[in-house]
């Protein structure tokens, strides 16, 4: 219980300080302030250059001897029952955003990988055309129209903004597993989770980054950049898979409708 709580006092206390700046006059400087959305950024670079440095330190170095000693299908592997354990949280983020379908696909996939797929280690969902679909609550506060706040850089997580940052903790609350391990004072599965995750999502990108830090004149503009950009593609598919719920009720709708159309008409 001290991990949730913990979170969410961290979580609060950085939201707490977005109130302390304020944009510049000039115009032009007011207007590519406001495109960045970085009205913290003096503060983000200091964050950005610690999470750098423990990156390089800890994170980067333990990801190249993972990618380097577990073959790509043991990775895939992790990454399919880590994938799995979310389903719950993907179901629930589903639900909220009034998207029966989609959670009922989850809660399907589940199913399947955990028992076919033996624990999440294989995807056999994905043969039966029930791709991973991930979701969370930030996608769904933005569904509810929460506008996303500026940008921060999270300790140790990196970029974020105040929506994403509470829908991270509120997915993390909604987690059953979580909750579990913690009442039976397992703690140590959600750490080895976490550390897991993080592990193999560094070395999916340690080449990527590389480039991308080469090729940069200022690495935090840079992602920053591309940060917001990948986030605000997630939610413009997000809001696009939610839009089109109601076009496909109707669709199937209609189809059911069909053959009593079809009946009338024979009768006339």
């Amino acid at each position: 219980m001290k991990r949730p709580l913990s979170l969410i006092c961290a979580s609060a206390a950085l939201v707490a300080l977005l109130g302390c700046a304020s944009p510049p006059q000039d115009p032009a400087e007011r207007a590519q302030w406001e495109e960045e959305n970085d009205p913290l950024e003096p503060l983000n670079r200091e964050v950005f250059a610690v999470n750098r440095v423990i990156d390089g330190l800890l994170i980067k170095p333990a990801a190249m001897i993972y990618r380097g000693v577990v073959p790509e299908e043991g990775r895939e592997a992790v990454r399919n029952v880590l994938g799995n354990l979310k389903e719950p949280v993907y179901a629930a983020n589903h639900l909220l955003q009034g998207d029966l379908g989609g959670a009922g696909d989850a809660v399907a996939r589940f199913a399947i990988n955990t028992t076919v797929g033996v624990a999440g280690i294989m995807q056999p969902s994905a043969d039966m055309g029930l791709p991973r679909k991930p979701n969370d609550f930030g996608k769904t506060l933005n569904q509810w129209g929460t506008g996303e706040g500026p940008y921060i850089v999270l300790p140790l997580i990196g970029p974020s903004n105040p929506r994403d940052t509470v829908g991270m903790v509120a997915d993390m609350l909604m987690d059953p597993f979580m909750w579990a391990a913690s009442a039976n004072d397992m703690d140590w599965i959600t750490y080895t989770r976490t550390g897991l995750d993080v592990l193999d999502k560094r070395a999916q990108v340690i080449d990527t980054l590389d480039e991308i830090e080469r090729n940069s004149l200022d690495f935090y503009a840079q992602i920053r950049t591309l940060s917001r950009q990948r986030r605000h593609e997630e939610l413009r598919r997000a809001a696009h898979q939610v839009s089109e719920m109601p076009v496909e009720i109707e669709r199937v709708s209609a189809a059911a409708d069909a053959p009593e159309r079809v009946s009338i008409a024979e009768r006339q």
